[in-house]
């Protein structure tokens, strides 16, 4: 009897980590009983849109209002909670805090937002080293200091040698924009407050010239977090908060639909439920995200496989997995004769309602 993928994956880790997580509950297609279950279905549509038409979902209330602006557009499909997520920002004009696991589309969302309602965007991508001072403007003192040296540009005129950020492009515009902060807990822990009073007041003062930037129109603000820190009481405060969940199979299957339209029933299939599976394993250190399952599928199609192949295989791994440990493992299990599941009712309870 070939080892299970859980003692495969473990084996692996010892190899190479030595850090073991025991408490991981058993893969749910090994628990006994699963094949009697009546297999997955996909039911109706929950509530999502698509583009700018409600797909089988109930109008909203005063649906003609100014309060919807953006129900989504054709290539990002939108919850009817995200909906009224970022709706209810715009209308409050508070920054929409989008958390969610990696993959699921929280940096998209603010292009999306940005196409929705007709707004340009501007992005400001956080790194470790940001400071929130960046955001605003950048003395470019190392410029000035070489003009003055070679006898080059106006070095009397200090306001050359300003550059705006993001955030203080944003302010200076004519138009209202949509504003992508994106990633702002790789930032450190004060970065959110140091950006608050700006946020709050759509103002700041650069202060080598004593100017005085306002805001003309206070813009959409979408800021992106992956919770590797946990962000201030201050600044959540001051947000209208959104959790993006993990695709459930029905809307993953329109999510599919966007990039990879008029795909195989059979192929989508046996693409979900090894998909799925792999996303069910609690041992493996890293699951695959909508953005690898996309790009899998790509792979997949560009090569020619068949329905047929990916029941019995799973091609194209390191387009799905990014750890070498989880990678090793799962080829391991199938050359060792692991079972693959090929049916939605292999995958236990979740999938058999």
């Amino acid at each position: 009897m070939a080892p299970g993928l859980a003692a495969l994956v473990v084996e692996h880790r010892k190899r190479n980590v030595g850090c073991l997580r025991c408490d991981c509950e058993p893969f749910p297609f090994l628990r006994g009983g699963s094949a009697a279950r009546k297999p997955y279905a996909p039911g109706p549509s929950r509530n999502r849109t698509r583009g700018s038409t409600h797909v089988k979902s109930p109008a909203p209330p005063n649906a003609a209002s100014e309060f919807y602006q953006f129900t989504g557009t054709e290539g990002y499909i939108v919850s009817r909670p995200l909906i009224e997520a970022v709706n209810c920002a715009i209308a409050l004009e508070r920054p929409l805090l989008i958390k969610g696991e990696p993959g699921t589309g929280k940096t998209l969302l603010a292009r999306h937002v940005s196409e929705g309602v007709g707004l340009p965007i501007e992005s400001w991508h956080i790194k470790s080293t940001s400071k929130a001072t960046e955001g605003l403007y950048v003395y470019d003192t190392l410029q000035r200091l070489n003009d003055a040296r070679f006898g080059e540009g106006n070095v009397g005129d200090i306001r050359s040698y300003i550059k705006l950020g993001p955030l203080g492009r944003v302010f200076a515009a004519e138009n209202r924009h949509v504003l992508l902060i994106d990633e702002i807990d790789k930032a450190d822990l004060e970065f959110p407050n140091d950006i608050l009073r700006e946020l709050d007041e759509m103002r700041f003062t650069i202060m080598e010239t004593n100017d005085e930037i306002v805001a003309r129109e206070r813009p959409v603000v979408i800021i992106t977090s992956n919770n590797e820190k946990e962000l201030p009481d201050a600044f959540l405060r001051r947000c209208v908060f959104h959790f993006i969940e993990f695709p459930e199979p029905d809307l993953m299957k329109e999510i599919i639909d966007v990039h990879h339209p008029n795909l195989d029933t059979t192929l989508l299939d046996q693409v979900l439920v090894k998909f799925y599976w792999l996303r069910g394993q609690n041992e493996l250190r890293k699951k695959p995200s909508t953005s690898e399952l996309i790009d899998w599928i790509a792979a997949l199609l560009r090569s020619g496989i068949t329905p047929d192949q990916v029941e019995s295989h799973i091609p194209f791994l390191g387009s799905l997995l990014k750890n070498e440990q989880d990678t090793l493992a799962v080829q391991e299990y199938e050359e060792r004769g692991g079972n693959l599941p090929s049916s939605w009712s292999e995958l236990g309870p979740k999938y058999n309602q």
